[in-house]
């Protein structure tokens, strides 16, 4: 069962080089180093560089790395130029309040646009999951219910791209349901949940973390070889994302 006590388990490893970036708020990133190497998560740098962090990254000077308080933009346009990528797809790990934790895509206004973008975010994710040791149940959301269709074009057409992901990852052998627009059915019984799109993604994550109470771990990004998680300035503590980073990490050393 995905857990943050099964990521926790998976973290401890004080060889692995971690980076986390700074711009801002520098005693909150450095009391979070401070418990994470306590913790033995990883041997922790500071970088008010992104350029810098990125690069070390993708030249295996670092292991992983965590955007930390950097700026958003400037970073994902660091990794996609660094990594040459044309976008950056990311999924983020999310817990509701009195609720368990699933991995949660797309989350940027841009991604998840197509049905092709979302079967290859869940594809990467399930393999993150794997890595883990946990076995993807995945839900995925449209616009509606079965019986709006009629009702609108759009709906119609987000109930229709639904149905053909879960068909396309059937095929690949990954187990997904359609559950319409029936969140509260997908967050009991699954372990990864697919919005419809980038901007209604972003607005679930955005009303689970910042108005319900909700922990957001960070968003790790699928399309690049090297373990990037990506987080928010607002998080209160980079211990837990500092932690999935270690995991994804450990894991992927041992072959998982």
């Amino acid at each position: 069962m995905l857990s943050i006590e099964l990521i926790l388990s998976k973290a401890k490893g004080p060889e692995r080089r971690i980076g986390i970036g700074v711009a801002g708020d520098m005693d909150k990133v450095e009391a979070s180093v401070s418990i994470a190497k306590a913790s033995k998560f990883g041997d922790v740098k500071l970088f008010t560089n992104v350029e810098e962090m990125v690069k070390e990254l993708r030249n295996g000077q670092l292991d992983a790395a965590i955007r930390g308080s950097l700026d958003a933009n400037l970073t994902l346009k660091t990794i996609k130029r660094e990594f040459a990528v044309d976008h950056v797809s990311r999924m983020a790990i999310l817990q509701p309040r009195n609720g368990h934790m699933f991995f949660f895509a797309p989350v940027g206004v841009d991604e998840g646009r197509t049905v092709a973008q979302k079967v290859e975010m869940v594809v990467s994710g399930a393999a993150l999951m794997r890595r883990i040791g946990v076995e993807p149940q995945v839900g995925i959301l449209s616009g509606g219910r079965k019986g709006d269709e009629g009702r609108d074009p759009l709906v119609d057409r987000s109930l229709q791209e639904a149905d053909e992901v879960v068909a396309r990852l059937s095929s690949l052998g990954i187990n997904a349901k359609h559950y319409q627009i029936l969140i509260e059915e997908a967050a009991k019984e699954c372990n990864m949940i697919i919005a419809p799109d980038g901007i209604s993604g972003n607005l679930i994550f955005r009303t689970l973390h910042f108005l319900g109470d909700g922990k957001a771990l960070g968003a790790v990004v699928l399309n690049i070889d090297r373990v990037f998680v990506d987080t928010s300035r607002a998080k209160s503590s980079y211990v837990d994302s500092i932690a999935m980073a270690s995991a994804m990490v450990g894991s992927a050393k041992l072959g998982h």
